[in-house]
């Protein structure tokens, strides 16, 4: 079974890793399993709780892309919703993936609420010139035209919509079967 350790640089000087479980690779797009996530506090989107520690994530890494998708969830698997996150493109060399956050995210949830998340966070980190001024642009494009996507009723693609948590799941438990029988 194969995991990766995506190194996720938040500004100006920090870094976080995690490690997941690949469950799909296709050109286009890896699927990856984050089983719990760990998080100091819950994740709080519109006054709603939209990922709590210790629950599942699904994720979406695209190659070239400006913003991964991850479908977020409850600990007892209740899907709320779909944040992308704003980010470089994630440089994807093996089992170690590496990014940087650029601070803003696009919130799609079950309810209907979109919503691009932190601007106060993005615009102190461009006057503080952690994000340079055409990174800055093209991730403020990114979160827009993501948005206007997902309040037109096109985003997220059908592949994210596809890979519920169940389906996650059990493409976990059958790796882990391939693992043990030594296939």
């Amino acid at each position: 079974m194969q995991s990766i350790s995506i190194h996720y640089r938040r500004l100006p000087d920090r870094e976080r890793v995690f490690e997941q479980i690949v469950i799909e690779e296709r050109p286009e797009y890896v699927v990856t399993l984050l089983e719990a996530a760990d998080l100091p506090r819950p994740v709080v989107v519109n006054g709603r709780t939209v990922l709590e520690p210790g629950a599942p994530v699904v994720w979406f890494t695209y190659p070239g892309r400006w913003y991964d998708i991850g479908r977020f969830h409850l600990r007892d698997g209740s899907f709320t919703g779909v944040y992308a996150n704003i980010l470089t493109p994630v440089r994807m060399e093996g089992g170690r993936w590496e990014t940087t956050d650029l601070c803003l995210d696009v919130w799609a949830g079950v309810d209907g609420w979109v919503e691009i998340l932190d601007e106060a966070e993005f615009v102190a980190a461009v006057d503080q010139g952690w994000i340079d001024e055409p990174t800055s642009a093209a991730a403020r494009e990114q979160a827009e035209t993501l948005a206007a996507f997902a309040r037109q009723g096109v985003w997220p693609p059908e592949h994210v919509e596809e890979w519920d948590l169940s389906r996650a799941q059990e493409r976990v438990k059958a790796l882990r079967r391939e693992e043990e029988n030594g296939s």
